[in-house]
């Protein structure tokens, strides 16, 4: 499918180039729009804090496409490339998009579900960090580096079956006040499934748009001769992440912020247990982990999830603009010193 569309995509002329990507820009905004309205409407109809539905249902949709990546690199014989996309994707999203939402305005906590999620998010990192370890040879971590074995798949697909059950189970504890006057600008009338596939339908609309937008931008960035390099620092990256930062941008717009918040950690949870966790299960090799990961992309991962945790103990209602500003320049070091070591983060 993608050789297809790239290829279709070099065939165009370049004004239809720039016709496609105003297109479907447009597109990925209205499926962002709908979708963080509906999980919005949604948090408030079944009970569940908008923070948790931004953890559960809209992480699962917007690292589906990270999980796709990660399946078929394991399979077609690249776990190396596997676990680093999932990896890579926890780094961006906690650096580059709660980072970018917090600048743009300070986010709202919910601190007895963010704490508990949050403390689940910096185990999650913990465990795979752990689980990749070659404990049988630890004098080769930083030379030949360790494995994440498909039997640990397994683990982690089971944990995130628990995850989801009891992430929703400890937190049907009624509205949240600020959110009770949601249902005041919704049809009040209309049927919770209905709100429930107007959220999968704007979720479709941010995954295909997202994988159309993306190789188009990067065609018309090579007709115009923009350079190789900044093509990968920019537009490969913006690719793994563009469901989630699209949708914390949209939610912070909207007044929305917890949605973007949930939607990090869980993010990050499902990059290790759903992402991680299947592409292990389906190769019987298990997962390649470099000595680069363990010399550079697991203690940034881990630092910039710390650094998170930081925020959210010294915070009192809201993760602030500073702390913002923090994890974005985290994010910007990671990504310049990747390029000298040569490591790939995305």
């Amino acid at each position: 499918m993608d050789s297809f569309l790239t290829s279709f995509l070099a065939g165009l002329p370049l004004y239809v180039l720039f016709i496609i990507i105003c297109v479907f820009l447009y597109v990925l905004g209205k499926g962002a729009d709908i979708l963080v309205e509906e999980a919005v409407a949604l948090s408030v109809r079944w009970g569940v804090p908008t923070v948790l539905i931004g953890a559960t249902i809209v992480s699962l949709g917007t690292t589906f496409p990270e999980m796709a990546v990660s399946v078929m690199s394991a399979i077609r014989g690249n776990p190396g490339l596997a676990l680093g996309n999932a990896v890579g994707s926890i780094i961006a999203d906690t650096g580059l998009i709660l980072g970018l939402a917090a600048i743009m305005k300070p986010l709202p906590l919910r601190k007895e579900i963010v704490n508990r999620q949050g403390w689940i998010q910096v185990a999650s990192g913990i465990l795979l960090v752990l689980a990749c370890f070659p404990w049988g040879n630890p004098g080769q971590v930083f030379t030949v580096g360790g494995n994440l074995p498909q039997w640990m798949g397994f683990v982690f697909v089971g944990l995130l079956v628990a995850y989801i059950y009891f992430s929703i189970r400890w937190s049907r504890n009624g509205q949240a006040p600020e959110e009770a006057g949601v249902l005041e600008n919704s049809d009040k009338n209309s049927n919770t499934w209905v709100v429930f596939f107007k959220l999968l339908f704007g979720l479709a609309l941010i995954l295909v748009s997202s994988q159309i937008l993306i190789p188009s931008v990067e065609e018309t960035a090579y007709r115009l001769k923009v350079p190789d390099a900044i093509i990968a620092a920019t537009l490969v990256a913006l690719g793994t992440s563009l469901p989630e930062l699209v949708t914390a941008i949209t939610s912070v717009r909207r007044g929305h912020g917890e949605l973007a918040v949930g939607n990090v950690i869980g993010a990050d949870i499902l990059n290790v247990l759903f992402v991680a966790g299947i592409a292990a299960s389906v190769t019987p090799v298990g997962l390649e982990a470099t000595a680069y990961f363990f010399r550079f992309l697991f203690p940034a991962m881990l630092l910039l999830l710390i650094v998170f945790r930081i925020g959210i103990f010294v915070s009192k209602t809201h993760l602030t603009r500073p702390f913002g500003v923090i994890m974005l320049a985290i994010y910007a070091g990671v990504t310049v010193l990747s390029y000298f070591l040569g490591v790939d983060i995305h």
